[in-house]
């Protein structure tokens, strides 16, 4: 038997766009909550959330900004970050999310590579100050031309500017692009993934109806709005069934989000495996009730037996699932079920959605490989992106004449259909959740003085699954880069998660017959220590 199947369903596809999906949840529950922020207090119903997505809509048409448009959020969890979101999608302008850990470097090369004229940022967050970053890059943003801080007036001076749901909005397609979210690139910089109304609203609307979404649901969402993971699977698949999304801290903290669950009588919580364990691993763990919750999704990277049990048992979340996808597929392709054993819910990364194609493949040849055999991941479908913006030759690469995406990762479809992701073809670091690719940290490292050559790799770390190391050629052996040298010429450049944690100074590397270095000898070397 071939390793393809695709998701036979019963329930239709969503026709509709982001902005006209929120109407019919506004008319159906107008009295439930639609969000709340655990931090402020402050909380949104239906009727209200409806009323003040239509006020920033209004008030972005009034600055401006048109149908096509990219708008740039750069910002931790908030409310504002959500009523952003769908105001954006409501006039079709596409909202471009930037990581809130991005750095001056990143962020100035965001901001050109889409054409940001309007950005959304915080003001600041732990030791990021966002403004003082927007300061120093603005200069050098040819399209910038106006930003909007939360919790500044520029906020209220913008919303000041709008008409209310009187505003003529633009005719939308549910195919318009509305969203770029950039994935790290392995050519240096990262790609913007160009996502439509149809691509994120779909995959959100079908991962809650896989765990059974309505609007008695409350989803704590710990888990970065930036990331297809919160903005899709937690705040669209929520507003697509009437459920309440449940921020409980601007970023992740583990002790926050238990007393979020506790306080908001959650039924659902959102995390990355390192997330749970954090969350498990608290003195005071036992003292919180979480007997609201029933189901979850647990996605990032594959989960431990033992978490998954502890999940299940001591969080009450019975129905917990685990998604596997990426960005460029809105993001989810596979799924476990609610009724699946422990087994498949830790041993694979579920089956494939409705309506979604996945085929594992021979990465040389493109032949669909014999089920229980290793090769490429591939996966076609609504979920597909529309391509990498502005990028052809780069879209064309991933996603090939038949529509497939190339996940570039390696895995095993079972007899049963389920899929067993076993590694990945290129070199990518997976930390603590975080896609990090070597190439783009290696290109910036090049820059630095004491550097002739440098290969980063992966290595295995007991907290963040993997850890970045440099390998160094210095050009002055005698007086060689040390590890803080490194660390301080990425600080503030570069995200922390893509900083070098070790460093290894070396005449020469591992090299192939043809000249390439040998990456894997690298990772296998230092691995051991």
């Amino acid at each position: 038997m071939n390793s393809y199947t695709h998701g036979v369903s019963t329930t239709e596809l969503l026709g509709d766009t982001v902005g006209d999906n929120l109407d019919r949840a506004v008319a159906a529950w107008p009295e439930r909550e639609a969000l709340v922020d655990v931090p402020s207090g402050r909380r949104w119903t239906y009727a209200r959330f409806g009323a003040e997505v239509d006020e920033l809509a209004s008030a972005l048409l009034a600055s401006g900004v048109t149908k096509g448009d990219r708008v740039g959020i750069w910002a931790v969890n908030c409310p504002e970050w959500v009523l952003v979101q769908y105001a954006t999608a409501r006039i079709g302008a596409v909202m471009v999310n930037i990581n809130p850990a991005y750095r001056t470097h990143e962020v100035e090369y965001v901001l050109n590579q889409a054409g940001i004229s309007l950005l959304f940022a915080s003001l600041s967050h732990k030791s990021s100050d966002y403004r003082a970053m927007v300061d120093e890059v603005r200069g050098r943003c040819r399209e910038l031309r106006e930003v909007v801080y939360f919790g500044h007036p520029s906020w209220g001076e913008l919303l000041g500017r709008g008409g209310g749901r009187d505003a003529a909005y633009p005719e939308l397609s549910c195919d318009d692009p509305i969203n770029i979210q950039y994935t790290s690139g392995t050519t240096g910089f990262p790609k913007g993934a160009t996502l439509s109304h149809h691509n994120i609203l779909n995959n959100g609307y079908f991962v809650g109806e896989l765990i059974a979404y309505s609007e008695q649901d409350r989803v704590c969402v710990p888990v970065p709005f930036y990331h297809c993971f919160g903005m899709v699977m937690g705040n669209l698949a929520a507003t697509s069934h009437g459920a309440c999304v449940v921020i409980p801290a601007p970023s992740f903290d583990p002790a926050a989000t238990l007393r979020a669950v506790q306080q908001e009588r959650c039924t659902s919580l959102y995390g990355v495996p390192t997330m749970f364990i954090a969350e498990l691993n608290l003195p005071d763990f036992a003292t919180y009730d979480l007997s609201s919750l029933r189901t979850g999704i647990m996605a990032g990277s594959p989960c431990p037996v033992e978490v998954m049990k502890r999940v299940v048992a001591e969080m009450h979340m019975a129905e917990v699932s685990i998604c596997y996808g990426m960005t460029e597929t809105s993001p989810v392709s596979l799924q476990t079920r609610r009724d699946d054993d422990l087994e498949h819910r830790t041993g694979t990364a579920g089956r494939v959605l409705p309506h979604i194609e996945v085929k594992v493949v021979d990465p040389a040849t493109g032949v669909t490989q014999p089920r229980g055999s290793t090769g490429e991941l591939c996966t076609r479908g609504y979920s597909v992106m529309l391509g990498y913006w502005d990028e052809p030759g780069k879209t064309a690469e991933a996603v090939d004449a038949g529509r497939w995406m190339h996940t570039g990762d390696l895995a095993v479809m079972r007899e049963d259909g389920y899929v067993e992701i076993v590694g990945r073809i290129k070199d990518m670091i997976i930390r603590g959740g975080e896609n990090i690719y070597p190439r783009e940290i290696e290109e910036f490292l090049y820059g630095h003085p004491k550097i002739a050559d440098v290969q980063v790799v992966g290595v295995p770390h007991e907290r963040y699954g993997e850890e970045v190391l440099a390998c160094v050629i210095p050009r002055d052996p005698a007086n060689p880069p040390t590890l803080e040298d490194l660390r301080g010429f990425c600080e503030g450049r570069l995200a922390h998660y893509k900083i070098p944690s070790r460093l290894k100074i070396l005449d020469a590397f591992p090299m192939t017959v043809s000249g390439k270095v040998r990456k894997v000898e690298l990772r296998e070397t230092y691995a051991q220590e």
